[in-house]
């Protein structure tokens, strides 16, 4: 099913071309025949990013880190640990995905900023694959205030605090506040969710919102 994506920029992520993401919401595992299985989870309206995000009281942002290609994420509330590879664009200009068949690799996208750095760094998986739940499966049961480990090429962690975990209909993707520019370090992780057809896969996205909030 095709999601309609941004394309981050460089340090300053400003959006600057529209992408398109194919491979991610398909939804194999659930057109298998037999028994449904269970749906992924899907965040609730309480997780949602607040108006006066910056205001809410929670952990103070941390100063930018050089730029370094990150290896692996690790989300623990959700009992994901997986490798990361880079994700460039296909010969059509859609945003490439992991392979399918590697059900716990998740990619991000190199030719824009590195989680840590000042901007908007992007990290996407599979919901699932044919054989099962992906990397991101349980993306959507994850809660503000949880914590994001990037390990980084350089050596070392850049650590982010979730702000919100929303879910967003492929028709109404909000591109501006997914990708437009941040002056402070965000990530975005994002997977499938939103409902599911037999004839078109997933309908929308799940994504999540966090800021750097520390490293070692």
């Amino acid at each position: 099913m095709r999601r309609r994506f941004r394309r981050p920029g460089g340090t300053g992520n400003t959006a600057i071309a529209a992408v398109t993401v194919v491979a991610l919401c398909s939804g194999l595992w659930l057109l298998h025949d037999g028994a449904a299985p269970p749906a992924p989870p899907q965040p609730s309206p309480a997780q949602a990013r607040a108006v006066d995000d910056d205001r809410s009281g929670g952990p103070v942002s941390a100063p930018a880190l050089p730029p370094s290609p990150p290896d692996r994420i690790r989300i623990p509330a959700i009992d994901v640990d997986a490798p990361l590879t880079g994700l460039g664009l296909t010969p059509t200009g859609s945003l490439d995905v992991p392979p399918a068949a590697r059900k716990n690799l998740a990619g991000w996208y190199e030719a824009g900023t590195t989680p840590g750095e000042r901007g908007t760094a992007i990290v996407a998986g599979h919901v699932d694959n044919a054989e099962g739940p992906g990397v991101f499966f349980s993306l959507g049961a994850l809660r503000k205030g949880s914590t994001i480990e990037v390990d980084r090429r350089d050596g070392g962690v850049a650590v982010f605090t979730v702000d919100a975990v929303e879910v967003y209909d492929a028709r109404d993707f909000p591109d501006a506040k997914v990708y437009g520019a941040a002056p402070r370090p965000e990530l975005r992780v994002i997977t499938c969710g939103g409902g599911y057809s037999r004839t078109t896969g997933y309908r929308g996205n799940v994504v999540v919102y966090a800021r750097l909030t520390g490293s070692r």
